[in-house]
């Protein structure tokens, strides 16, 4: 993409984005994302109907007059992006691309982050790992990512998501708030990854899918392609048995990912490339409050 073609984009995504996370999400964002606890701030006198377990001892025995500790809740989250850039994201049969509903997610989820003071960070990652920007603070950062994430060209077009999760376990040694964006279209079992991510992290799941994964059309004889391994084979979309195969290998996958989501304790939100993604994210904040 050229440089000119590719700043309008960003700029274009930054507007629609930035508005939706100041406008929509300010305050679900804040409440579904906590900080890690509550930190001390001062020491004040005691007031009629203050908690007596909040007295500090030492300060009251100086004084000879009841004094408390005052504590606040530490706001500040280390946020991840896990983002799949494998080669099934190229895949849309609506107004959008896959990965184009992914960038503008990733990008609304970012400056949500950034507005509450949080420090966002990326990894990249398809079968390997792409590319890791570590976190940081500010417009200018976030504005690079987006760059990254419009413009990013993987080296490989599969899929491994055990070892971006391992990845993300082994750099990321403060505890922070991940969200894991992609398809799921891993053919690779990544359960134990996800759990052990969990347990030292807050790891959300955000799937994206078109509907044409879900059922196919009775459009006659055509030829498909696997983005991910480039086969390529002819298939008839009359056949009854065939779109009923397909429709029922999704819902099967469907249910297999909820098991893995539920036994790995994940929050979790799936997003139609058809579908407002700003629904999908208040629903998901809504289910964390």
């Amino acid at each position: 993409m050229e440089t000119s073609e590719l700043l309008k984009k960003v700029r274009q995504i930054e507007i629609k984005t930035r508005g939706l996370s100041r406008n929509i999400f300010a305050g679900e964002y804040h409440t579904a994302f906590k900080g890690r606890g509550m930190t001390f701030s001062e020491v004040r006198e005691y007031q009629y109907g203050d908690d007596v377990r909040s007295i500090d001892w030492n300060v009251t025995a100086r004084f000879n007059r009841p004094y408390i500790k005052v504590f606040e809740e530490e706001r500040e989250l280390t946020v991840i992006l896990l983002i799949d850039v494998s080669g099934s994201l190229d895949f849309g049969t609506g107004v959008s691309l896959k990965r184009n509903i992914m960038t503008e997610v990733a990008a609304t989820l970012a400056f949500s982050a950034i507005q509450n003071n949080d420090k966002i960070g990326v990894i990249f990652f398809s079968d390997k790992i792409e590319k890791f920007i570590p976190p940081q603070k500010g417009r200018k950062h976030i504005l690079y990512i987006i760059r990254e994430l419009i413009d990013f060209k993987p080296s490989s077009n599969k899929t491994d998501i055990a070892e971006a999760l391992s990845y993300f376990t082994n750099v990321i040694k403060k505890r922070s708030t991940a969200f894991l964006i992609s398809d799921f279209m891993d053919q690779k079992n990544f359960d134990d990854a996800l759990t052990i991510a969990n347990r030292k992290h807050d790891i959300v799941a955000v799937q994206i899918y078109d509907k044409r994964e879900t059922e196919l059309p009775a459009v006659g004889l055509i030829k498909v392609k696997d983005a991910e391994t480039e086969e390529r084979i002819w298939i008839n979309t009359n056949d009854n048995r065939l779109r009923k195969l397909y429709s029922d290998t999704w819902v099967e996958k469907q249910l297999m990912l909820q098991q893995i989501f539920q036994k790995s304790r994940i929050d979790n939100v799936s997003i139609n490339t058809e579908e407002d993604y700003v629904k999908a994210l208040i629903r998901l904040f809504k289910l964390r409050s």
